[in-house]
């Protein structure tokens, strides 16, 4: 008996861990094992959409986000834009070939971050059937989104309209409810803890749930973390779930270090005493390089550039065209320089 005691506790001592490990899972991001991870070493990322125009007849501005990252050896299309052809039109314009990109990450499911999707996949599909035929997107996506205004109940969800569509070209959708690691060195997030009161979107919408229609909170809300030898780098299409939450679950996952920001942050319409609070946050992180644009709004990125000591050259209002690279820095474009 003494000695099938000692060997039930051995086991007990022995599962411990794993059972925490399943316990705290719902919680906690899964971070990166420094034993095998694999630090990208050649990253670019290329704005094709977002509200401003960088350069005359070099692409045009809309209310809208779409990216392109290269990232050693591999392309992925960060969102699609708000009009039909808007990235191809700008994409062509900045002498871009999208074609041999397959992999696509939507942000969440807004309509001007998913509205290119289908003239992608159709007109791109007509060189490479390839081409657009995977996309990932956070868990929760496909809920509908109602208006609370009035007795409006049309489904306002800007993905869910067009899934069956893009599903029958013979494209797929990826859902990911926790951090993967999609190419070595770049994670996905997956829906982002929110334990900091950041309210980053848009009021007036609701999700129905079984108890009842609750506020929509873009609980999808989804962003791209780059593992680099020389930081992180983040790239988000509106940071609905706080560019504060993200960088703290972008920290669990690959590490705290020295990062970059690309991409929407949604403060446009946030109160001095809200940006003074994320840029007192961002600084604490150790923010290096900011490539703002879409939602932040201008006079938003000029503050987050005061208040994390940045300069022109390393926060910049982002452009059409606008580009950040690993080592390099930014390329604001004609109209940020």
């Amino acid at each position: 008996m003494a000695v099938l005691t000692m060997g039930v506790r051995w086991i007990a001592l022995r599962l411990a861990p794993i059972f925490l490990a399943i316990a705290l899972s719902g919680n906690a991001a899964i971070a990166a094992d420094p034993a095998k991870s694999h630090p990208v070493h050649a990253l670019k990322i290329t704005v094709l959409v977002t509200n401003l125009a960088g350069d005359p007849r070099e692409g045009d501005g809309e209310w809208g986000y779409s990216a392109l990252v290269e990232v050693d050896g591999h392309k992925i299309l960060y969102d699609t834009g708000a009009s039909a052809d808007m990235v191809l039109r700008n994409a062509k314009a900045l002498k871009i070939d999208l074609s041999e990109v397959e992999e696509v990450v939507l942000s969440h499911n807004h309509p001007d971050h998913v509205g290119g999707l289908m003239a992608l996949r159709r007109e791109l599909a007509k060189i490479n059937p390839r081409a657009m035929s995977r996309v990932h997107v956070g868990a929760g996506i496909f809920e509908p989104r109602l208006s609370d205004s009035g007795d409006d109940k049309a489904d306002k969800n800007g993905l869910r309209l067009i899934k069956a569509e893009y599903l029958a070209t013979g494209g797929v959708f990826v859902t990911h409810d926790k951090p993967t690691e999609l190419f070595p060195g770049m994670w996905l997030t997956g829906p982002v803890p929110r334990p900091n009161p950041e309210k980053n979107w848009q009021p007036g919408f609701s999700l129905p749930t079984a108890q009842g229609r609750v506020e929509d909170n873009v609980p999808e809300d989804s962003a791209l973390v780059f593992d680099t030898d020389q930081g992180m780098v983040i790239l988000t299409g509106c940071a609905h779930a706080g560019i504060v939450n993200i960088t703290e679950y972008a920290r669990s996952i690959v590490g705290a270090r020295p990062m970059a920001v690309v991409g929407g942050l949604h403060l446009y319409a946030a109160s001095d005493q809200v940006l003074a609070w994320t840029g007192a946050k961002l600084k604490s992180y150790g923010m290096q390089s900011l490539l703002a644009g879409h939602c932040t709004g201008i006079e938003a990125t000029y503050r987050l550039r005061e208040l994390t000591g940045l300069t022109r050259k390393t926060a910049v209002v982002s452009a059409v065209g606008s580009s950040f690279t690993l080592g390099q820095g930014i390329d604001p474009r004609k109209l940020a320089q």
